[in-house]
C-alpha cells in the first residue's frame, strides 16, 4: 500500500500536499504529511514498530484513553490521536505494519539536549504537569506495554542469568562493574521494594523522560510531553529518575572519558524546581523523600541493562564497535556514582524546595 492509501485511510481535515520523512527516531518510521491548506492541521504518520512494542492494540488504547485526559484539563499538553475512517485507533496495512496518526505541532520545538537551566525547567514542568494531570486516572486501567520495564529486581535477575551463561566469556574483563552493580543491589532495590509493599503509589507514568519526548515554544516554554508508547502504570521515580539521568550530565551516554561524566547540581535543581513546582501537591512524602534517589537508581538500572546485554553477546542494543555496550555500562554506573556521591546536595535541593526531611 503507498502512502497516498495510506493517508486516505484516516480521518483528516484538507488535503495532504505532501508527505516526508521526519525525524530521527529508531524505532518508528515517520513522516509529516503538510496540509494544503494552511489554516488546517498537518499530520504526523507513523509505523508502529510492532516488534518491540507487540501489543500494538492494547498500546494504542493506553495512548487513547490517556490523551483524551490528559486534554480535556488541557488542550495541546500532550499529542491528539486521529481516528482511521472506521474510528479505531490504527490501521493495519496487508502486510501486517500497523500505522497511526498524530495532530503535527507546527509551532513547537524539539531539542535533543537541553543546553541551559532554564529549558531544563520547562522540561520538567511539562513532564509534572504530565503526571498531574494523570493523578486521577486510575493507573490499573493501562497495559503494561513493556511488563517490568524499571523494576530493578527484575533486571537483576535477568543479570544473573547473564552472569551464570556467560556467553561470550566477558566476565573476566567486567569483574569491577559486576562488583560494584551487586555491591549497592540492594540500595537500588528500596524503591520497587517501597512499591511492592504499598508504601508509594501505582501512577501512570510516561517512563522516557528525555528532554527531547517535550516540545517547546518559541518562548521556551514547554508545552507539550511526546512519545507515549511507554505510557503505563509506574512510580512517579521513574520518570523524575530517568528525567535528571539524561539532564544532570552533559556527557554522552557511551561516554568513554569517565571525567567528562558531572552531576552539575544547577542542572539538577533546574528539574526538581520545575518538577515539584506542580507535582509537590500530589506526591506523598514518601514519593518525594526518594526522588533523589531516584536518579541514582536509573543510571544504575541503565547501567544494568547495557552491562547484562553485553555479557549475554549484545543482543538487544543495537551496537556500532564490539565494546559498546560495556562502554555505555560503564559511562552509566560511573554516573550513579557520582550522583550518589552528591546524595547530600540533592537531598538538600529537594529538602528546600518543598520541606521534607531527607532520607539519607
Amino acid at each position: 500500500m503507498n502512502i497516498n492509501n495510506l493517508i486516505e485511510q484516516f480521518d483528516l481535515q484538507g488535503k495532504v500536499a505532501t508527505a516526508v520523512p521526519f525525524g530521527n527516531g529508531h524505532i518508528n518510521d515517520t513522516f509529516h504529511l503538510c496540509n494544503q491548506d494552511a489554516a488546517l492541521p498537518d499530520y504526523l504518520l507513523q509505523r508502529v514498530n510492532h516488534l518491540v512494542f507487540k501489543p500494538v492494540a492494547a498500546m494504542m488504547e493506553n495512548i487513547r484513553k490517556v490523551t483524551e485526559h490528559v486534554n480535556e484539563k488541557s488542550r495541546g499538553a500532550t499529542l491528539d490521536l486521529i481516528p482511521t475512517q472506521e474510528g479505531k485507533d490504527f490501521f493495519r496495512d496487508e502486510k501486517g505494519n500497523y500505522w497511526r496518526v498524530f495532530i503535527f505541532r507546527k509551532e513547537l520545538m524539539a531539542y535533543d539536549i537541553a543546553e541551559t537551566p532554564e529549558q531544563i525547567y520547562e522540561g520538567a514542568k511539562a513532564f509534572g504537569r504530565f503526571l498531574d494531570y494523570l493523578a486521577d486516572f486510575p493507573a490499573a486501567e493501562l497495559f503494561p506495554t513493556i511488563p517490568n520495564f524499571h523494576n530493578v529486581i527484575t533486571r537483576l535477575e535477568a543479570f544473573d542469568l547473564a552472569l551464570k551463561a556467560d556467553v561470550k566469556g566477558r566476565i573476566k574483563e567486567c569483574k569491577k562493574e559486576i562488583g560494584y552493580v551487586l555491591g549497592i543491589a540492594q540500595e537500588m532495590c528500596r524503591i520497587q521494594h517501597a512499591g511492592e509493599a504499598g508504601k508509594i503509589p501505582l501512577r501512570v507514568t510516561h517512563n522516557d523522560t528525555k528532554f527531547n519526548n517535550v516540545l517547546l515554544d518559541h518562548d521556551g516554554k514547554g508545552r507539550c510531553v511526546i512519545d507515549l508508547d511507554t505510557v503505563m502504570p509506574g512510580y512517579v521515580h521513574f520518570d523524575f529518575g530517568d528525567g535528571v539521568r539524561t539532564t544532570v550530565s552533559t556527557a554522552a551516554e557511551d561516554e568513554a572519558d569517565l571525567e567528562k561524566i558531572a552531576v552539575d547540581l544547577d542542572r539538577f535543581s533546574a528539574f526538581a524546581q520545575g518538577y515539584l513546582e506542580v507535582t509537590h501537591a500530589t506526591l506523598s512524602p514518601l514519593e518525594i523523600e526518594y526522588l533523589p534517589l531516584s536518579a541514582a537508581m536509573l543510571a544504575y538500572l541503565m547501567g544494568l541493562r547495557f552491562l547484562t546485554d553485553y555479557l549475554a553477546g549484545d543482543v538487544y542494543y543495537k551496537i556500532h564497535f564490539e565494546q559498546q555496550n560495556f562502554q555505555r555500562a560503564k559511562a552509566q554506573l560511573d554516573l550513579c556514582q557520582k550522583i550518589l556521591e552528591r546524595k547530600k546536595d540533592l537531598s538538600q535541593v529537594i529538602q528546600g524546595l518543598v520541606g521534607v526531611k531527607s532520607l539519607w
